[in-house]
C-alpha cells in the first residue's frame, strides 16, 4: 500500500497543461474527479473557460496497490498509458466515439483528453431514455469486430496471446481463485466454498469450445459513457479493452443497466456462456471491492455495498 497518497495540485499540472494546449492558456485550476481506483483523473479548467481532462498513472493514484501487470492475462490490472492508447487507436479504426487525445507523455504516464460537456449517461438517461437505443448502436459496432485470438488489444494486435487455451478457461480459474480470496474475508463465502466451486465447474463442463471473439469494452456500465455536445455517446475507461466472448460483455451489461438492459440484448448469445460467466462476475464483483477495502480507498460505503450486493446474488444462484 502506498504509505501517503497526494493528489496533484494545480502546479504540478502546468508542464502537461501547456504541453497538451500550448502556451496561449494559463492553467487556472485543477480538480481530481472522484471515483478512479487504477489512475487518476483529473479537470483542466483555463483561464479562458477552455476545460480538458488529465489522466495519470502512477503508484499514488492506483488504489489496488497492484504493480506490473502481464499483458498476456486477458484480465490483468489494467493501469497503464500504453494500455490506454492502445484502446484509444483502436476504437478510433472501429468508429467508436471515444474523448479525443490531447496529448500523451509517455515519459511520465499522463495523457490529456478533451472534456466532453454532456454529463455521463448515467446522470443523463432519467430524462433521455432514448439513449438506450443510440448504446445498443453503438455496442453493434463495437462487437462486430473480431479479433484472431482473445485478450487485450495491445497484445493481440502486435502479434501476442493470451495464456490458456480459452476465455472460459481463464474466467473459470480467475472464478475459482475469486472463491478462496473472498472466502478468507468473507465467512458467508468461506460457508459455501466447495459448492461454489463445483457450481463453476459443472456450469463451465457445458460450454462448448468457440474461436470466435469480439472486441468488447469489459466493464460497460452508465458511467464509463459519455455524452459529447452532439448528444453523440463516447466511452471512457477504455484501457481494459480486449477481444473476448461478447457474452462477458452482455453479463456486466445486464448487472449495470438492470431493466433497462433488454434494449441492449441480442440474439444468438451462449445461454451456458451467460450462466458461467454470469456467476463469476458476481464472485469477481464481491473478492475485488473486499481487496480493495483492505486498502486506503477513501470511498469505502460504495464499495462495500457493491461488495454485499453482489455477495447476496452469488448465494443465489447456489441456493442460499
Amino acid at each position: 500500500m502506498t504509505a501517503t497518497r497526494r493528489a496533484l495540485t494545480r502546479e504540478d499540472l502546468v508542464p502537461l497543461a501547456r504541453a497538451a494546449v500550448g502556451g496561449g492558456r494559463v492553467l487556472a485550476d485543477a480538480t481530481r474527479l472522484r471515483g478512479g481506483t487504477k489512475k487518476g483523473v483529473y479537470r483542466l479548467t483555463f483561464d479562458d473557460g477552455f476545460s480538458a481532462v488529465a489522466y495519470v498513472w502512477s503508484p499514488d493514484e492506483d488504489y489496488w496497490d497492484a504493480g506490473p501487470s502481464d499483458l498476456r492475462d486477458p484480465f490483468s490490472h489494467g493501469n497503464s498509458l500504453d494500455l490506454f492508447l492502445a484502446a484509444h487507436d483502436r476504437l478510433a479504426a472501429a468508429g467508436v466515439r471515444t474523448p479525443r487525445l490531447l496529448h500523451a507523455d509517455t515519459e511520465n504516464r499522463q495523457a490529456v483528453v478533451e472534456d466532453l460537456p454532456g454529463g455521463s449517461l448515467e446522470a443523463a438517461l432519467p430524462r433521455e431514455p432514448a439513449l438506450m437505443d443510440r448504446l445498443a448502436a453503438l455496442l453493434d459496432t463495437l462487437h462486430a469486430h473480431p479479433g484472431p485470438r482473445f485478450g487485450k488489444v495491445a497484445l493481440v494486435d502486435n502479434g501476442g496471446s493470451s495464456y490458456g487455451p480459452s476465455c472460459e478457461r481463464r474466467v473459470l480459474e480467475g472464478a475459482l481463485r475469486d472463491i478462496e480470496e473472498a472466502a478468507g474475508r468473507e465467512p458467508r463465502i468461506a460457508d459455501v466454498r466447495e459448492q461454489l466451486a463445483d457450481r463453476l465447474r459443472a456450469l463451465a463442463e457445458r460450454v462448448r469450445p468457440r474461436d470466435r471473439h469480439a472486441l468488447i469494452h469489459g466493464e460497460l456500465g452508465p458511467d464509463h459513457v459519455l455524452l459529447t455536445r452532439d448528444g453523440d455517446l463516447a466511452l471512457i475507461d477504455v484501457e481494459g479493452l480486449l477481444y473476448f466472448d461478447v457474452e462477458w460483455e452482455h453479463v456486466f451489461l445486464e448487472l449495470r443497466f438492470g431493466e433497462r438492459y433488454d434494449v441492449l440484448r441480442c440474439p444468438g448469445l451462449d445461454e451456458d456462456r451467460l450462466a458461467l460467466y454470469r456467476l463469476a462476475m458476481h464472485l469477481s464483483l464481491v473478492a475485488g471491492p473486499l481487496r480493495l477495502l483492505d486498502g486506503d480507498f477513501p470511498f469505502t460505503e460504495p464499495m462495500r455495498a457493491i461488495a454485499e450486493h453482489n455477495l447476496v446474488r452469488v448465494l443465489e444462484l447456489v441456493g442460499r
